[in-house]
């Protein structure tokens, strides 16, 4: 793994319809902070700038048969999985149109098979139990879980390796490593590595160092595939960045490890790949969220019923 993320061997490749959904989850998490800076949200958020490409990679592997299991930065997520942007702000800002009612707000969301949660290292044993279910009852479906590099700090992920392991799960477990937990880099609280963790349990471990979602896709496909057919658990680590602080402010980092993630990201590498096509694509992504912005911010207030 390298410490500044991604990197790409080539120049990086992505259809209209990929460009299009990495740029909405890059303009949501903008319009996030800007909501914030003017105080129209509560709260806080998690926005996973940097790292958008991961859920937009993993989403042509998995079907809607499959369970998702996102975490507290997982705005991504939620929009890698479904084309509803105005309901995630409308939940998020309490708004008439939520996906919950507005009583999740931006880290607990619960649609279809779709669950997210900010609680660290909770999704993965429930995610083994909800792959131990497919198993019996939908095989060739699995549950893929979303955790971070801070979350290996958590007992559950072992219980749950362990577990997958042995009755032999299809559980996807997709890591972004950013490289710190909160504000505590990964190599001052994490002894090892993730690969000799995951095959301690002997679970399969692949690392991901680019930001290519075919380079990505090309080497997820066949072990995806195993999971389903086989049941074989993976662990799927992605090298990747966190562009901004933790939350709303609370950056702790190093400047020059700022600029470093800053100049591996992958809108910048993608922009310069093809900057005619990818500017007219930013465009129209930006005025995307502008506008549901206005929609969402004059709707009113959310009312939850049991």
């Amino acid at each position: 793994m390298t410490e500044t993320g991604a990197t790409l061997l080539h120049a990086p490749r992505a259809d209209d319809d990929d460009l299009a959904r990495l740029l909405l989850i890059r303009h949501f998490e903008l319009a996030l902070l800007d909501l914030f800076g003017r105080g129209e949200l509560n709260g806080t958020t998690h926005t996973c700038l940097g790292q958008e490409y991961v859920p937009v990679a993993l989403r042509r592997l998995l079907t809607e048969a499959d369970f998702v299991f996102g975490n507290h930065r997982g705005h991504g997520h939620y929009l890698a999985r479904f084309d509803d942007p105005a309901g995630l702000l409308a939940e998020i800002m309490g708004r008439e149109g939520a996906v919950c009612g507005g009583v999740g707000g931006s880290q607990h969301i619960l649609r279809d098979r779709y669950v997210s949660t900010g609680v660290q290292g909770e999704s993965l044993p429930v995610a083994a139990g909800v792959a131990l279910h497919l198993k019996r009852t939908e095989p060739g479906t699995l549950a893929c879980v979303f955790i971070g590099d801070g979350t290996w700090g958590e007992g559950a992920v072992y219980e749950a390796l362990n577990l997958a392991s042995l009755w032999r799960l299809p559980l996807l477990v997709i890591v972004e490593n950013n490289g710190i937990a909160q504000s505590t880099p990964t190599t001052r609280q994490m002894a090892g590595t993730v690969r000799a963790r995951a095959e301690a349990f002997g679970v399969r471990h692949h690392g991901i160092e680019s930001s290519d979602l075919s380079t990505i896709r090309a080497e997820l496909a066949p072990l995806v595939s195993e999971v389903r057919i086989e049941g074989r658990p993976l662990v799927a680590e992605f090298a990747t960045h966190r562009l901004g602080p933790h939350s709303k402010g609370d950056d702790t980092r190093d400047p020059e490890d700022v600029r470093q993630a800053r100049a591996g990201d992958w809108y910048r590498l993608y922009g310069e790949a093809d900057p005619e096509r990818f500017a007219r694509a930013d465009e129209a992504q930006r005025a995307h969220v502008d506008a549901i912005v206005r929609d969402v911010s004059a709707r009113p207030p959310s009312r939850w019923e049991p």
